[in-house]
Parts: structure tokens; C-alpha cells; sequence
């Protein structure tokens, strides 16, 4: 289907899943931060469920995701460029029947998702805190989708542990520095971490991102581990790794 593009934006491409998306350089676009966690996620393929994406953005994340399960996808955005390039981006591919998306504030979502129904929820939320230097005042859409403005880390966890079922399972991208912060809170809301992977840009360099996933109600303890991800070789090239999870294929070494 053809879809008429708006001023500053583009198709690009999501190789591995054949997903042609519209992004914009007006707004925040989707980075690796979104195709990891979507690769992380583990997902009910067959057996049905409900599966919601918070912080969906243009709808990276979701659209990646459609790959994983037969269940549809609901992704939540607050801003509505986004939410309108998403659904034009579900027209484009043909995707009504595996996708949707609705325009609404995470925090405000009850009487639209049933309390305690959803299986799985993916999010690649706001990054960092508010500093007190009149940010709260500036409510751009880089702003919004980098910092805490509208969604404070406390309230997304409450609000995703609100959502999910008993043993359901949350699946976030986030930063290292936060990571005492979000364990913290996440078991304050019953969200209890059982895996997480760190990933790094180089080998022998710190770890810049952060993958972890919780179960509402899960037994205290026993979080693993992963081994560490490294996104590029010593020739800045792609690892094998990242190549897999970015195209479906790694080296043919």
C-alpha cells in the first residue's frame, strides 16, 4: 500500500522481520536499544495471550516483536506524530491484523487494558532523570522519549505491574547507572528480575545498555546473568552476535 510521506520523513527498514517503517528526523527515532529488546523478549508464539509494548515510539519494538508470536500487538504512545507514523507504518505493510496502537499517557490506562490481563509487556522507556534546570518545562519530542518528564521510572513500573497477570513477564531496555534504581522500585511493584544482559560497544569497554526481565509475583532471587553482548568488532565492524540479531545471520565462519 502506498503511503503518502510528511515533511522530514522516511522509510527505513526492518531486514530481519521484511518491515518497511516510517521514521522522521523531526521527532525521536528507534535505535539498537529497540531491536535488542525486542530480540530479548521472549514471547508466547502459538499459545494465546495478550502482549503490550509501552513506550512504543513509532512502533519499533511492536513491529519487531510481530515476528515472534501469533498473539497481536498493542503498542501505547503518548505522542501523537508518533502514534500517526505507527499507524500509517501498519497500513504501509499490511499489518492490521498483527498490530495496533493507542495514543494515551502509560499511567493513565485504566478502563482501557483490564487490570492484571497482559501476558507480556516490552518497554524501551525515558532514560534519564529530570535535572531542576527548567527541563520539566521543555516538552519537545526528544525530551519526552530521552527524559523522565512525563513518565517517571516509579510510576512505569506500577503502572506495567497494574497491567500484567499474576507470573506475567515485563522485558526493558535501560541504562546500567540505573539499574539499583529500577531493581528497587520493580520490587517495591512485585516485579521481581530474573534475567538481565549487559551490552556493550566494544569488547573490554563498559556496558552502555541494559536488558532485564522481571515476573510479577516471582519467587525472591535466582536473577541471571546473560553473557555480555558486544555490538562491534575490533574493525568496527558488526559482531556475529549483533548480525543475527539485527539480519537473521551471523558470520559464515
Amino acid at each position: 500500500m502506498k503511503i503518502e510521506l510528511k515533511e522530514g520523513e522516511r522509510i527505513d527498514r526492518l531486514e530481519r522481520e521484511g518491515i518497511s517503517i516510517i521514521q522522521s528526523s523531526q521527532v525521536f527515532s528507534f535505535s539498537l536499544d529497540a531491536v535488542l529488546l525486542a530480540d530479548f523478549a521472549s514471547l508466547p508464539r502459538t499459545k494465546k495471550g495478550v502482549v503490550v509494548d509501552l513506550c512504543s515510539g513509532n512502533g519499533a519494538v511492536a513491529f519487531l516483536l510481530t515476528a515472534k508470536t501469533k498473539n497481536k500487538i498493542l503498542g501505547v504512545e503518548l505522542q501523537s506524530a508518533l502514534v500517526d507514523m505507527a499507524k500509517r507504518t501498519v497500513a504501509m505493510n499490511n499489518l492490521e491484523e498483527k498490530v495496533s496502537f493507542l495514543q494515551a499517557d502509560v499511567r493513565e490506562l485504566k478502563g482501557v487494558i483490564a487490570k492484571d490481563s497482559v501476558d507480556v509487556i516490552t518497554c524501551n522507556p525515558p532514560y534519564f532523570k529530570v535535572a531542576k534546570k527548567n527541563l520539566t518545562n521543555k516538552l519537545d519530542s526528544y525530551t519526552l522519549a530521552r527524559h523522565e518528564v512525563a513518565l517517571p521510572l516509579e510510576e512505569l513500573l506500577e503502572a506495567m505491574s497494574g497491567l500484567l497477570k499474576m507470573k506475567g513477564k515485563a522485558y526493558m531496555v535501560h541504562r546500567p547507572d540505573r539499574m539499583a534504581d529500577i531493581i528497587i522500585l520493580a520490587r517495591k511493584y512485585r516485579l521481581e528480575p530474573k534475567r538481565v544482559q549487559f551490552v556493550s560497544p566494544k569488547k573490554g569497554k563498559e556496558s552502555n545498555i541494559m536488558l532485564i526481565e522481571f515476573i510479577k509475583d516471582g519467587g525472591l532471587g535466582g536473577m541471571r546473568i546473560l553473557p555480555e553482548l558486544v555490538v562491534f568488532d575490533e574493525q568496527g565492524d558488526y559482531t556475529s552476535e549483533l548480525k543475527q540479531v539485527l539480519f537473521g545471520e551471523a558470520d559464515d565462519e
